[in-house]
């Protein structure tokens, strides 16, 4: 069944910044039925300039001139998080199809908030955990449903990080690491993509037990979140995500531990994959990413929206799960 009654998508983006230079927006250029028609950023002139260089035909410096749009039958919004939820209700209010960046929100309040007002506008709701999609996280979905490290009995997650690179910039002006803008620190940012996809792994995760502290003190957000959780196909997880560490400590990992075998492979920094069964020799798989890292996530948003046969592995009802998990995950941090 189409979700828009239209041949094709026409993009409209709010927050035409960073994320759209290469990750996502140029997708929308390349995916059959899709075109980026219109983009909008506060700063007008920035919105011209990335106009003009990759080829759209408007820009507005104003979110409603954008959504009222005639020729704009979806939006993304591509703007820090404290904006998702209003964008999102002027959006669905107009009755477009809504893609929003990740975290999906600053809370688990604001993305149940943002659920309801775009079912109640009848307009779907896709949010950019884009790993669902990806060749080499597909790979580890499809070894652990065919028991190649037979049952899954947990899963460790580690990112050991030093000051991040952003932190050479204007440390007041990094949204990310203001929770009143992002909800949280770096863990919302990076730790999110993780959890996601865990929860695209094993289901929906029932019980989380976590700390969280900023021992570096670089700014005011967590910069350092240790987790224990239970998905509700009874497997474990045991998480720690630390932004203040040496170099030599630097670490990107995921590993599933299975009743006869493991599966290890970063999230950000690198796309292999290792797979060791017990008694055979480690296997190394090594997948090629799209040049639009967003291109497939976007394939199948368009092909839902148009009828295709596609649906969307990523929706406001799966991603409101990851917030809610790390809002449980930094309250006690929150909390004080």
């Amino acid at each position: 069944m189409k979700l828009i009654q239209d041949t094709e998508v026409r993009w409209g983006v709010l927050g035409v910044g960073a994320v759209c230079e290469k990750k996502s927006a140029p997708a929308m250029q390349k995916v059959p039925g899709s075109r980026l028609v219109a983009v909008m950023r506060r700063n007008e002139a920035k919105a011209k300039d990335y106009a003009e260089r990759h080829g759209v035909p408007r820009w507005y410096g104003d979110a409603d001139a954008l959504i009222g749009d005639p020729e704009v039958n979806a939006i993304y919004i591509a703007t820090p998080p404290d904006a998702h939820l209003e964008l999102t209700k002027k959006a669905a209010a107009a009755g477009k199809p809504v893609y929003v960046e990740k975290p999906m929100a600053r809370n688990y309040a604001e993305c149940q908030e943002m659920i309801r007002v775009c079912e109640e506008a009848g307009v779907p709701l896709f949010v950019a955990y884009y790993r669902r999609t990806l060749p080499n996280f597909l790979a580890v979905k499809r070894l652990v449903a065919e028991g190649q490290i037979g049952d899954p009995r947990y899963v460790s997650i580690t990112i050991n990080q030093s000051r991040h690179p952003d932190l050479k910039e204007d440390t007041a002006a990094n949204w990310r690491i203001n929770p009143e803008v992002a909800g949280g620190g770096y863990f919302f940012d990076l730790g999110s993509h993780q959890l996601d996809y865990l929860d695209y792994l094993f289901g929906p995760i029932e019980t989380v037990h976590g700390i969280a502290e900023n021992q570096a003190g670089h700014y005011p957000a967590e910069d350092i979140v240790f987790a224990t959780f239970k998905f509700q196909n009874g497997v474990l997880g045991t998480g720690n995500w630390c932004f203040s560490t040496g170099e030599s400590s630097k670490k990107d990992e995921i590993k599933i531990i299975g009743s006869s075998g493991e599966i290890s492979f970063p999230c950000f920094w690198g796309t292999s994959v290792r797979l060791q069964k017990d008694g055979e020799a480690a296997k190394e798989l090594t997948f090629d990413m799209p040049e639009n890292i967003q291109y497939f996530l976007i394939e199948s948003i368009v092909g839902q929206l148009l009828g295709r046969g596609n649906t969307c592995p990523s929706t406001g009802a799966t991603a409101a799960r990851t917030n809610w998990v790390m809002e449980e995950m930094t309250k006690q941090y929150y909390s004080k």
